[in-house]
């Protein structure tokens, strides 16, 4: 089974809160709320895909990032490596460009809600901080 690297945006506004979005329902994990971003492409760097993602899902320009965290899990039928960043500097308004809920919420209300296990250790990443 093929691992899969994904670009993982953290986006955190002014006043704290993350932006989460739904996952579409027939996706993998479907319904479940994840941080954006997606698969980094055999021809682009992470950086690269972050970029391309967040463009193409949320509307908004990234122009700088600093590194968070690297994850791998394993699904059982998928296993992902999620190269986590944090976006420090952004233009534009996120939306749901692919018709996603999106979603601005502290990170201690995250807690509860239903995520990918894969996620899990980013939530308590950023209770921690």
């Amino acid at each position: 089974m093929a691992l899969v690297t994904v670009a993982v945006g953290i986006l955190i506004d002014g006043v704290g809160r993350v932006l989460v979005t739904r996952r579409a329902p027939d996706a993998h994990q479907g319904g479940l709320w994840e941080f954006p971003g997606g698969k980094v492409e055999a021809d682009e760097t992470l950086l690269e895909a972050l970029a391309r993602e967040l463009m193409e899902e949320l509307g908004v320009l990234v122009e700088t990032t600093e590194a968070l965290m690297v994850l791998d899990h394993d699904y059982g039928d998928k296993r992902v490596r999620l190269e986590v960043h944090r976006v420090t500097c952004w233009s534009g308004e996120p939306r749901g460009l692919e018709g996603q809920p999106l979603a601005w919420q502290r990170p201690e209300q995250l807690r509860d809600w239903a995520f990918p296990a894969a996620n899990r250790p980013i939530v308590e990443r950023l209770l921690a901080n």
